[in-house]
């Protein structure tokens, strides 16, 4: 019954969506965000919070996606943190078998910051990954492009904008498929990917108005067209069109600049074509869909039962009775 095509054009389209964690995942709903934790000795623990309130900039189009996205990192990297919490983790000991005491800097930056110390390195994290980020698939493949293009094949600087940038998002595509092969290869990044196969299973079987069950879910997909993975491909493709339209500058240091101040509008028109294309079930919209589906097969594996457990205890968490709240 739900096979192919029925499973994405489900009976409800959902805006309840999520993300894998150490061990566990979390779900956020139109109300809460629930972090579902599978710990050591096998007990599923629940933190639930409330979603943050929807601001001005909310129902603003373009702006809402730039100022979603980050938001969305800063609940993203708290509820990381909070999974972090029940890894089974050796504590550091020291050559003479006593425990190591915290650094100066430890000590410095408690002292300091206090009980907001927390928040700070969340925020830093976000802010260093944003950067991480900017480097390796906006700044490096404009570089590349720059190089290959004028010194290998002598383009003149300025000239051929479409050409550039069609080259320039074809490294940026080859640099994140690279990226997410050799991170699939890492032993505690495939338990991240099964929760996060887990955490698109729960939510198909939940759009197809199924009981959320182990058995249920177990039949569906671990991909899904709403998924970040799809987002980011969006994001890529949209670059190539924004930054052929703002042309090309001569000075590769101007030329870098655009590229990040033209960032967050980048990100906004992507979140506005997810957002339209995820209440479509156009052929169109589903060639659009095809490549960010095929990216998930990187980044999402089958998971076990215990896992789909954890996914549905989380889910269940942000479940609300009127469904027309949680829709897409």
């Amino acid at each position: 019954m739900n096979k192919n095509n029925n499973i994405y054009k489900p009976k409800h389209k959902t805006s309840i969506g999520g993300q894998a964690l150490i061990e566990g995942l979390m779900m956020i709903g139109p109300e809460n965000a629930a972090i579902a934790i599978r710990k050591p000795d096998g007990e599923i623990i629940i933190e639930k919070r409330p979603t943050p309130k929807k601001s001005a900039f909310s129902k603003i189009p373009i702006i809402r996606g730039a100022v979603g996205l980050f938001k969305q990192m800063v609940l993203g990297f708290k509820a990381l943190m909070f999974s972090a919490e029940f890894v089974d983790i050796e504590e550091d000991i020291s050559e003479d078998g006593k425990e190591q005491k915290p650094s100066k800097i430890d000590i410095f930056l408690e002292r300091v910051f206090g009980d907001k110390l927390k928040d700070i390195l969340i925020y830093f994290s976000v802010i260093l990954s944003l950067f991480f980020s900017v480097g390796l698939f906006i700044l490096l493949p404009n570089f590349l492009s720059e190089l290959v293009l004028t010194k290998i094949f002598e383009f003149e600087k300025g000239s051929k904008v479409l050409l550039y940038n069609i080259f320039e998002g074809f490294i940026r595509v080859f640099l994140f498929f690279l990226y997410l092969y050799f991170a699939s290869k890492l032993k505690d990044i495939k338990r991240v990917w099964q929760y996060h196969g887990a955490e698109h299973k729960t939510i198909h079987c939940y759009e197809n108005e199924e009981e959320l069950t182990v058995e249920n879910i177990k039949k569906y997909p671990t991909a899904h067209p709403r998924c970040g993975t799809s987002f980011l491909f969006t994001v890529m493709i949209v670059s190539i069109l924004v930054f052929s339209a703002t042309g090309r500058h001569e000075n590769i240091l101007i030329n870098l600049i655009m590229r990040i101040v033209l960032l967050p509008l980048v990100a906004g028109i992507s979140y506005e074509i997810t957002r339209f294309a995820g209440r479509s079930d156009s052929k169109i919209v589903g060639i659009v869909n095809a490549p960010g589906l095929l990216f998930q097969k990187f980044t999402t594996s089958e998971p076990d039962e215990d896992q789909i457990e954890v996914a549905i205890e989380a889910m269940k968490n942000v479940l609300v009775e009127d469904r027309e709240l949680d829709k897409w």
